[in-house]
């Protein structure tokens, strides 16, 4: 383990935190709220401490996949902890643990909260909050890759460890390279969405926030009642659609660019996406219909919460736990399945169980016909038997975190077995909403610090895929090269 590297890079990262925290400052002292010691603080913490670590560059700067692990885990758990002072030193979560969980949720683009009165908190930290989701939709060092001017020949390891999806790929030749390709097409969809909500009527803030946690797929909201609060059709189509748009992968964005249509359209994922999103929608619409009397409601109703909750955004504008069963059970299966792989939607992605189910069908033609090659094909390509191995234990993992955190936090003896499972569900998956007590109109806000806790590792692991969290348990990780 390269040590003076990893500090290197976690020196940045504090840095990078700092001036980022200088935008709140600059609101609050815009909107005169006298809480700018709420930023103060953090940024002359984060400076001290970080500059001196970013100075002093280690003689060996080669970045292998410990190091790019160990460094996006550290790099997600400072910003969090560092993210949730402006909070405590506000005084708008006055208990850290709960800041925590609340900057977590943001950082990892949850959208899980602690609160409940959301309206009457600053706009300065209603801006962080959202912000968080903004800055951790893309990843924090993908943004570092992206700004800074070496292109070290190891960052594929630190851009596969803070990644989506099973395979991950350079656009171009260089990483630093394809993450400013990647950023600048989250920074132009998220500008085209604030133009598109300012158009209906929806204030500045407002827009800019709510685009926030929308590109982030995060689902923070400024209103009490979320997107509800807005009650109009024409922003919760855009923030439906924006919602769905985000949880594509951004190299399709890309192919599209570059004029490679038919690459483009023919991706598996796609079209695989998209069929269960249409697929969900009606199903649900027709479901709910006698709920709400129009096909038409029960349409929009039905298309924004699939839409939300297949992105792992978590934005509600109806409480689907009044909807009938069957509508229950496609929410949460669609809480399991989540957006593409590339994207900004949390889940095990449907790239992973499209690759699942391609395995598990030539696993059973094998048991029929032992001596029969089976080759598992995605996106036109063979798949490598790591790649399939790969998904395989990601599942595995996934559902023992699942199966484990649901025992822990049931210790509390706080929610019911389906609160907890949700709960559980939702924030490995990084979906937020769950059903029962943190259902959507309920909170995190009851559980204790104990459980609070667990679930800021879920939400960790999930929006870093597991596989780096669990790198750090493991002795060889830590040992000199």
């Amino acid at each position: 383990m390269n040590y003076k590297l990893v500090f290197n890079v976690l020196g940045k990262i504090m840095v990078l935190e700092a001036i980022l925290l200088c935008i709140p400052l600059i609101l609050s002292l815009s909107y005169g709220e006298n809480i700018y010691l709420a930023y103060v603080i953090p940024i002359v913490c984060l400076l001290a401490v970080g500059i001196p670590s970013f100075i002093f560059k280690p003689k060996d700067a080669s970045i292998y996949a410990r190091e790019g692990f160990v460094s996006v885990s550290f790099a997600w758990l400072i910003m969090s902890l560092a993210g949730a002072l402006p909070f405590v030193i506000g005084k708008a979560i006055p208990n850290y643990i709960d800041a925590l969980f609340e900057t977590v949720s943001g950082f990892t683009t949850t959208g899980a909260s602690v609160l409940s009165d959301i309206e009457s908190l600053p706009k300065s930290i209603l801006f962080w909050r959202s912000f968080t989701h903004w800055i951790g939709g893309m990843g924090v060092l993908v943004f570092v890759l992206a700004i800074l001017p070496d292109d070290n020949a190891g960052s594929m390891h630190v851009f596969r460890a803070e990644s989506t999806g099973p395979t991950v790929g350079k656009l171009v030749s260089k990483m630093r390279v394809t993450a400013r390709i990647l950023y600048a097409i989250y920074i132009v969809m998220t500008m085209v969405e604030v133009v598109c909500l300012l158009c209906g009527k929806m204030s500045v803030f407002d827009s800019f926030v709510t685009a926030f946690a929308t590109a982030g797929t995060g689902g923070f909201s400024v209103k009490n009642s979320s997107i509800a609060a807005y009650n109009s059709v024409y922003i919760e189509m855009v923030i439906a659609v924006f919602m769905m748009l985000f949880g594509v992968s951004f190299n399709i964005y890309y192919l599209i660019i570059i004029g490679n249509f038919a690459k483009a359209f023919k991706s598996e994922e796609l079209r695989v996406y998209i069929g269960i999103m249409l697929t969900a929608t009606m199903l649900i619409a027709v479901n709910i219909l006698r709920v709400y009397g129009n096909f038409g409601q029960a349409v929009r109703y039905s298309f924004f919460q699939v839409s939300s909750v297949m992105t792992s955004t978590g934005f509600i504008t109806a409480d689907y736990e009044k909807w009938p069963a069957l509508s229950q059970a496609i929410i949460m299966f669609l809480m399991v399945v989540g957006a593409c792989a590339g994207s900004t939607g949390g889940g095990i992605k449907v790239a992973r169980l499209v690759i699942l189910c391609k395995s598990g069908v030539g696993g059973v033609r094998k048991l029929v016909k032992p001596r029969t090659i089976v080759a598992t094909k995605f996106e036109g390509e063979t798949l490598s038997d790591d790649t399939i191995n790969n998904v395989r234990l990601f599942f595995v993992f996934f559902v023992g975190l699942l199966i484990t955190s649901t025992l822990l936090v049931s210790i509390d003896g706080h929610g019911t077995f389906l609160a907890n499972f949700s709960a559980s569900l939702t924030c490995i998956n990084n979906i937020g909403p769950g059903f029962d007590q943190v259902g959507p109109t309920g909170n995190f806000g009851g559980y204790s610090a104990f459980s609070k806790l667990i679930f800021c590792f879920d939400m960790l692991a999930g929006r870093l895929e597991i596989f780096p969290i669990i790198t750090l348990f493991s002795s060889a990780t830590w040992r000199k090269h």
